[in-house]
């Protein structure tokens, strides 16, 4: 039995082991997204102007006005001086062709106080420049930049979802490798002298041999790292599926298996791929909705930002602090979800409430980014994102070194 599983670990590991190489080194590195991208395009991101802010609607208005082929999907609400205010934009129908117009940017960023346009960039290319890096190692780490095809763009998020199920699997018989076999029970020895002994010969599997060099270090890396982070891997592979494939498999689960409050996002289906559902009602008119409704339902976060993509009939209001980051990623963040066309709130986010599945659910993403333990967490997912790109790559020698000898010894016993 334990030779089938060795086989089934193997080919799980080989079969997901790229992958997770550039997962995890996209992980580590998109730790610090925030960060890293204000570096990278301060240029943008920061802004000289001091004074009085605007209105983001105003603001708005500049963002449309600069480009007639365009119009503002999501409005930045919580401004702060010294940091541009952004706006991500949608091209507009082509009269000439009546296909959206072709666009080299799909985010605008404005000095909140003087209204000046400081940049742009398309959030959603596939480049190494400092503008795209960021964004473009987020992409990656989900979805590897999929194209859309045969009527979705949800490609990408499938196939990382497969693969992250995969590796949840093989992750639990990785661990059931490592357990020495079972001491034959014997009638005089004590059950707990049976269970030292046991727990002895499972010592060496969490022993790093440094000394030791070659196949036997890395051996030991693949084995005893594993073993160390086993539970983080399992938090990390657990979230990367659910998130990957929320829609399709976790929530529907989740649905069955314990009391969910199902969402917009749940219970609306999206338009085809490429069309654009028109509201009836506009963004200042469901902010003021979502301010009140906020009121009544105790979120006391300010209103940050609103976004209507248009592939759903909704307003999504969403209500955090913007200087506190950390917090809004981790269970910062309240959303209230305002109906396009009727004006009616018909689903809310508000972290910590709802059923234990509910919690559970919101769990997810401050979970997988380490987020709901502020710094801390950061800091252990990026070094996580190191750990899961050495076990791949530990892995894959292992395999190398084993199919080497055994091809050497079929050459040997041939000749």
């Amino acid at each position: 039995m334990r030779s089938f599983w060795t086989v089934v670990h193997r080919w799980a590991g080989l079969t997901v082991a790229l992958f997770l190489i550039v997962a995890g080194l996209t992980g580590a590195v998109t730790s610090w997204d925030h960060e890293l991208d204000e570096w990278l395009n301060a240029d943008i991101m920061e802004t000289p102007g001091r004074g009085p802010l605007q209105d983001p609607f105003v603001l708005a208005q500049k963002v449309a006005a600069s480009d007639a082929r365009v119009e503002v999907n999501y409005i930045t609400l919580g401004l702060e001086q010294g940091h541009a205010a952004q706006f991500m934009v949608r091209p507009l129908p082509d009269p000439a062709t009546g296909k959206p117009y072709v666009l080299d940017y799909n985010t605008v960023y404005v000095d909140p106080v003087t209204a000046q346009i400081t940049g742009t960039r398309d959030s959603t290319a596939i480049s190494l420049s400092r503008r795209s890096l960021m964004p473009f190692l987020r992409h990656l780490h989900y979805s590897l930049h999929v194209p859309a095809f045969w009527g979705t763009d949800r490609w990408g998020y499938w196939l990382m979802g497969t693969v992250a199920l995969v590796w949840l699997l093989d992750s639990l018989v990785a661990f059931y490798l490592t357990l020495p076999r079972r001491l034959r029970e014997r009638s005089d020895a004590p059950r707990h002298r049976n269970a030292a002994s046991w727990l002895q010969r499972w010592k060496p599997s969490w022993v790093v041999r440094w000394a030791a060099g070659g196949y036997k270090l890395n051996f030991d890396l693949h084995r005893a790292g594993g073993l160390w982070v086993w539970l983080i891997i399992i938090v990390v592979a657990f979230t990367s599926f659910s998130l990957n494939l929320y829609r399709e498999v976790f929530y529907p689960v989740m649905s069955l298996v314990s009391t969910t409050t199902p969402g917009p996002y749940e219970t609306q289906v999206p338009a085809p791929l490429g069309t654009h559902i028109t509201p009836k009602i506009g963004f200042e008119q469901a902010v003021s909705i979502a301010k009140k409704e906020a009121v009544q339902r105790g979120i006391n976060a300010p209103i940050g930002g609103i976004y209507y993509g248009g592939n759903y009939s909704f307003y999504n209001v969403s209500f955090f602090d913007p200087a506190d980051e950390f917090g809004t990623a981790g269970m910062g963040l309240s959303n209230l979800y305002v109906d396009g066309m009727s004006g009616k709130i018909i689903g809310q986010h508000k972290p910590w409430e709802g059923t234990a599945a509910d919690v559970f659910v919101q769990l997810q993403f401050p979970l997988h980014s380490g987020r709901i333990l502020g710094m801390p967490g950061r800091i252990m997912m990026s070094l996580m994102g190191l750990m899961v790109a050495m076990l791949s790559v530990t892995g894959i020698v292992i395999w190398e070194r084993k199919r080497r000898a055994r091809r050497l010894q079929k050459n040997n016993t041939g000749a």
